[in-house]
C-alpha cells in the first residue's frame, strides 16, 4: 500500500477505505505500508496506519529522516500498546 504526499483530513478516510478493499484479498500476503512518498501526517494518519500496522502485522517501508520519522511513530506505538501493565 503506497502512500503519498499528506495523510491527514479526507486522505485519512481515503486510506482507510482502500484498506478495507485489498484487506478482505489479503489473504496471506504480507502488506508493506509504504511510506517514501509521505511528507506529513497527523495524528489521525498516524493513528490510522498504526491499527493498520497492528492488524495485518505490515512491514513499513520508509528512506528518509522523515518518514523514518513517521515510520518510528507507527512501529513505536504499536509496540508500547502491547507493553502496557508490564
Amino acid at each position: 500500500m503506497r502512500l503519498e504526499g499528506k495523510v491527514v483530513g479526507p486522505w485519512v478516510d481515503e486510506c482507510h477505505r482502500a484498506w478495507q478493499a485489498i484487506r478482505a484479498e489479503l489473504g496471506l500476503k504480507k502488506l508493506c505500508l509504504d511510506l517514501r512518498g509521505v511528507t506529513f501526517m497527523d495524528k489521525r494518519g498516524t493513528a490510522l496506519l498504526r491499527e493498520i500496522r497492528k492488524m495485518s502485522g505490515a512491514e513499513v517501508l520508509a528512506d528518509c529522516p522523515l518518514t523514518k520519522y513517521f515510520a518510528e511513530r507507527i512501529m513505536q506505538e504499536v509496540e508500547t500498546e502491547g507493553n502496557e501493565g508490564v
